[in-house]
């Protein structure tokens, strides 16, 4: 059974997993309207990936007996309209989430909650692959550039990417 101490820390962390769909839906819009499919569709995919992270916490907490506590969704801030910032907000947004993932980990560590420690590990895994795919992407274009030929490379690699993870997260998803 959950304390009632990491019920609210994992409502909390359901909430920021809504928050950073809502965060990569923002940015799908923004690379569309700048007319990069490639980079739309991978921030798209991204944003059913937080979907689905979300609801695993969503889950997990009815399947220990807790309620769940939705808050409102702050809008994101806007990111200048380049691509090489939208990715550096996108490693700097990662970051933050594994930070909370890591705080997370630390209260399941304190209160001897062994189920939530074993949940959060996938979380953890997670983090890691999340910051060094957004980290190979910003080396690429720190590399080549964020115009011209460059930025149709690099929009149409993330094209294939964004095709990677909808399947990735339609089999993670599938029962």
């Amino acid at each position: 059974m959950l304390s009632q101490t990491m019920v609210q820390h994992l409502n909390a962390q359901l909430n920021r997993e809504l928050y950073s769909a809502y965060f990569y839906l923002g940015l799908a819009a923004q690379a569309e309207s700048m007319n990069l499919t490639g980079a739309a569709a991978w921030f798209f995919a991204k944003h059913g990936e937080e979907q689905a992270h979300a609801l695993r916490f969503y889950r997990y907490l009815l399947d220990q007996g807790a309620c769940i506590e939705l808050s409102a969704v702050a809008a994101p801030e806007p990111v200048e309209r380049r691509v090489l910032p939208m990715f550096e907000r996108t490693l700097e947004h990662e970051r933050g989430v594994t930070a909370t993932i890591n705080e997370l980990i630390e209260y399941a560590l304190v209160e001897k909650d062994h189920a939530t420690q074993i949940f959060l590990q996938w979380f953890v895994t997670e983090q890691i692959e999340e910051e060094a795919t957004v980290n190979d992407i910003l080396g690429r274009l720190r590399l080549f550039g964020d115009q011209g030929q460059a930025l149709l490379m690099i929009d149409t690699e993330l094209s294939n990417l964004a095709r990677q993870l909808t399947v990735a997260v339609q089999n993670a998803a599938a029962p």
